[in-house]
């Protein structure tokens, strides 16, 4: 009797000062395990005798079901405390703004055709499209391109098997077009286009080009010059100086190439603009008598057409002095847009 008082004193001290479910299960172990004391003497209660058993084996049993009460009740308080603490450490309060996503944004090249595109169409131009793979006939012949031209040459032009090319200029875009809609018209025509030839600061085998093309039956060169000119006022957002200077393409008569103050420098020479304060970005001039008849129309319609190099639009807009970054995946250059 004595070893069952104490027993249970020294098991309910225990339990009450157990400060997790591990310690807890110890002592339960220690009292009412398989090898536990309390349990121990309830075995031996077989070997004594009827009368002490009987009176014995009452007590042994009060004293083990008031312990696993005991026990329970811890349990169930460690348990409850256990919880509150995961759930005050796991707790959301849903009032609290979200975290922001980080999400991308459009490319500087996609953000210089977008304004190209929202400028021209603003003064009444529409957006043609044509094929990447064209034929030595729209991509020369009807451009007024003679068999021997230097631009021919494999150097210049990237062929694919049996006959077709990679497009060397978008102007192939102006025949499609004029094929299929009578004049008057106005059309630009964004689009990709390739080149065999080295690369460098301001050179690239694939080049993103923006094709103009403006035919009616009073059109000059003052025209060219006041669309070209509103063009970049809008693009740039500022007046910038450009000019015309006399140049030769096949496919126009009277040809010019455009060229702007260099902004990356300001005019003041750098490897953008090979120390000379200007960039060439167009080249330009009056469609020549012999692409209107490739076209199927009569040579006595009037029109002019440009070639614009968007990446040294976008070059001079956002004072970016390596063309080659473009093309690069180099996230600490496109972050910056």
């Amino acid at each position: 009797m004595t070893d069952l008082k104490k027993i249970k004193k020294e098991a309910e001290k225990e339990i009450g000062s157990a400060k997790d479910l591990k310690e807890l299960q110890d002592v339960f172990n220690q009292y009412l395990g398989k090898r536990g004391e309390l349990t121990q003497i309830l075995r031996s209660l077989k070997d004594m005798p009827k009368r002490e058993r009987i009176m014995f084996g009452k007590d042994a049993n009060d004293v083990k079901n008031a312990l696993t009460i005991a026990f329970d009740e811890k349990s169930a308080g460690l348990k409850a405390g256990e919880a509150r603490a995961a759930e005050e450490k796991e707790w959301i309060d849903v009032t609290a703004p979200g975290k922001k996503i980080a999400v991308g944004h459009l490319h500087p090249l996609t953000l210089a055709k977008r304004k190209t595109m929202e400028i021209f169409q603003s003064m009444g131009f529409a957006v043609a499209e044509g094929p990447d793979i064209e034929t030595e006939w729209y991509n020369f012949d009807a451009l007024n391109i003679p068999k021997d031209h230097p631009a021919r040459d494999v150097w210049d032009t990237f062929y694919l098997k049996d006959g077709p090319l990679l497009r060397t200029h978008t102007s192939p875009v102006q025949i499609r077009y004029m094929e299929k809609n009578n004049p008057p018209l106005r059309i630009i025509a964004p689009g990709t286009v390739y080149r065999h030839e080295s690369t460098d600061s301001s050179h690239e085998f694939q080049l993103y080009q923006v094709e103009g093309l403006m035919v009616d039956k009073d059109i000059s060169v003052a025209n060219l010059k006041a669309v070209v000119g509103e063009f970049f006022r809008r693009f740039f957002e500022k007046e910038v100086d450009f000019r015309l200077r006399p140049d030769f393409f096949p496919f126009v008569e009277p040809g010019f190439d455009i060229s702007i103050t260099c902004l990356v420098c300001g005019g003041k020479g750098c490897s953008v603009c090979k120390e000379t304060g200007w960039l060439e970005v167009a080249g330009a001039g009056m469609v020549h008598p012999n692409v209107f008849k490739a076209a199927g129309l009569s040579p006595e319609w009037q029109g002019w057409a440009f070639g614009f190099g968007l990446e040294r639009l976008a070059m001079l807009k956002y004072r970016i002095n390596d063309i080659r970054l473009f093309r690069s995946s180099d996230l600490r250059f496109l972050n910056q847009f």
